[in-house]
């Protein structure tokens, strides 16, 4: 049904490194943080670096072997956009000069953002709107968080990745399993910022509530009771089992919360791709950046399948089936 012909991401100039958040904060080691995340360094945009920013350099990179005339859908997912209006998406076509028949949209998801865009991919693909999809997922969350907010900090980092999605007709049929608990919302947002005026405030929250706010302990609890569900629901759907998928690629969250699951589910060490050590955790954009990671070092041959799972904001997950 649908077919990834090409991934590109970018990142920006600036790094933020483990001694950085060091010499910041002398009670924290380099090291520790490493060892306890799975992170060395992350990349931060610049004060005026934004995701339409992020987006054009990681597109352009497509479009040195990719005619961009081919392109009739962008679909753009993003928590830090340039404007509460007009959507990214809109802006973008104009700067990539792509042809002004086309349909362009943004949408607000985080880490299960790429899963979701695949699925709206599909789902436009099959309904004969279109053939060719630039799905963009590009975030600059380091820009809501508080300077002094080191555990965030050291966890973020800024990226944009561009897809391709193309329809074909040889590509197997892999069905989506998504799901949404909008119960957990308090425990990772910004609470201020857009229209809501709520009086009322988590006391927990040390900084301004324009900034970030994560409960990263009630995260990892919504992350350990769910996604080991839908990883087997994902893999009965598709009537696969844990033998017949090549690789696991999760949302790079850190690499505490990945092995705890890897070992949670019962996941081979050879199957499960971690890739955070140099880019952090760059919310919507970690998928698609370990994936281009994964065939840049010839991990990928052609008929492998790769379990894909994205999850946390909202609270929102989904995963899918992919073969290369």
């Amino acid at each position: 049904m649908i077919k990834i012909s090409k991934i590109e991401y970018y990142l920006p100039e600036q790094v933020l490194t483990n001694k950085d958040l060091e010499r910041e904060f002398p009670e924290w080691s380099s090291e520790r943080i490493k060892e306890k995340v799975g992170i060395a360094q992350r990349h931060v945009s610049s004060e005026n670096e934004t995701v339409l920013d992020l987006a054009i350099q990681s597109t352009e990179k497509i479009f040195k072997d990719y005619d961009r005339n081919a392109i009739d859908f962008i679909l753009f997912c993003t928590q830090s956009p340039d404007y509460f209006l007009p959507t990214t998406a809109c802006i973008l076509q104009d700067k990539l000069g792509l042809r002004k028949n086309i349909g362009a949209m943004d949408f607000n998801l985080g880490c299960s953002g790429f899963v979701y865009g695949l699925a709206f991919a599909k789902g436009l693909i099959a309904a004969g709107i279109a053939k060719n999809i630039l799905l963009v997922t590009s975030e600059t969350y380091t820009k809501h968080i508080h300077p002094k907010d080191k555990g965030n900090r050291c966890i973020f980092g800024d990226a944009s990745a561009s897809v391709i999605i193309e329809k074909n007709e040889e590509a197997p049929d892999y069905q989506f399993c998504l799901g949404t608990d909008g119960s957990g919302a308090e425990n990772l947002i910004v609470k201020k910022g857009a229209f809501r005026r709520d009086s009322e405030f988590n006391p927990n929250h040390e900084f301004n509530p324009e900034n970030l706010y994560m409960n990263g302990p009630e995260i990892f609890n919504f992350t350990i009771e769910n996604i080991p569900g839908l990883v087997k629901e994902t893999m009965e759907l598709n009537q696969l089992t844990m033998e017949d998928i090549d690789y696991f690629v999760f949302h790079q969250a850190n690499s505490f919360m990945l092995n705890y699951l890897r070992r949670k589910i019962k996941i081979p060490a050879e199957k499960f791709y971690i890739d955070m050590e140099n880019t952090g955790n760059t919310v919507s954009a970690t998928i698609p950046i370990a994936l281009k990671n994964m065939m840049d070092k010839k991990l990928l041959k052609k008929g492998d399948k790769v379990l894909i799972a994205g999850f946390g904001v909202g609270y929102s997950w989904g995963a899918t089936l992919l073969e290369f």
